[in-house]
């Protein structure tokens, strides 16, 4: 082993948790695998997984070291800035992935180092946990797709389902008590024989990632026993639509005549007494409360996106 694949990781280090992880490990998961088969014996691949939670990565962990690989993860920059997880990161051998800055690629250009001397790299496409309604994986991002054409490793597809429950997204505290199941699943190597010696163009690009995305999203279904949605949610397009709230101010609805029994202004609205931010839609007749009235015209507000909404919209 040459003296830049030393600088890589710390092989103590690496050796410890190999000791003291996967006993931890199933001590807060009852983790159930299945596919290893499919992971190569030796060479680097990429491993392409779905992802929920933080107790993905552990469950990941487990899942290579049990295959025979020692897994590489990319992980999110700020998390290498943590005192003492950082520093033990970088001893493992793990790899920071920046975003917004001139080099956010240059962790491709790690991992496609780490890959040539053999490495099992450990990506989620997604970039982030899964924002859709059900869980099932988003759009992905085309980073392991020109990882997987540059090098022409494997790329093996695997699902996880039942981290979420340890620790949801958004929760900081994890529940690992009393222990759930965890169930990890790989497939066979993603067949991208139909983009050999392609021009690594968006299209090319997009194609490839939406072909292992479609391997792994399979799996995940086999593991649910549940059809998976025909259009996979893109939170980035969700984003960029704007249908209205129910849950903020929105248009003031045409109310009815109500029928006052003392002196007051009729006016449109959707109750007795004043009328102020009404929620979308027709509003109903009621009877008007004694005294004088006054008629406020409701103010129209942003809306909101709720994922299900958006996805709808996205499949037509």
């Amino acid at each position: 082993m040459g003296k830049r694949a030393e600088r890589d990781y710390s092989p103590g280090w690496r050796r410890f948790t190999t000791i003291i992880l996967p006993p931890l490990i199933r001590s807060i998961m009852k983790h159930r695998a299945g596919g290893q088969e499919h992971f190569p014996r030796d060479g680097g691949m990429i491993v392409a997984g779905n992802h929920l939670s933080y107790a993905d990565w552990p469950a990941m962990a487990l899942f290579c070291h049990e295959a025979g690989h020692y897994p590489v993860f990319t992980i999110k920059s700020p998390v290498f800035d943590v005192k003492i997880i950082g520093w033990l990161l970088r001893k493992f051998g793990q790899l920071p992935v920046f975003r917004g800055r001139a080099d956010a690629a240059l962790v491709l250009n790690d991992a496609e180092q780490r890959i040539a001397r053999g490495a099992c790299v450990v990506f989620y496409p997604e970039g982030t946990a899964s924002r859709d309604p059900d869980l099932w994986p988003m759009v992905a991002r085309t980073g392991v797709a020109r990882l997987a054409l540059t090098t022409g490793v494997p790329v093996i597809p695997v699902a996880c389902w039942g981290a979420q429950n340890i620790m949801p997204y958004g929760d900081k505290r994890p529940k690992p008590f009393p222990r759930k199941i965890v169930n990890i699943v790989a497939g066979p190597p993603v067949d991208l024989s139909a983009y050999a010696g392609k021009p690594l163009t968006a299209d090319t690009l997009r194609s490839v990632t939406n072909a292992i995305m479609a391997d792994v999203t399979k799996l995940v279904a086999e593991i649910r026993g549940e059809q998976p949605p025909a259009v996979p949610y893109d939170p980035r397009a969700s984003r960029a639509e704007v249908t209205p709230g129910t849950t903020g101010p929105g248009p003031t609805g045409a109310g009815t005549t109500g029928a006052g029994t003392g002196p007051g202004t009729t006016g449109a609205g959707t109750g007795p007494g004043t009328t102020g931010a009404g929620t979308t839609g027709a509003g109903t007749t009621a009877p008007g409360t004694t005294g004088p009235g006054t008629t406020e015209p409701g103010t129209t507000g942003p809306g909101t996106t709720s994922p299900d909404a958006a996805r709808k919209a996205q499949q037509g």
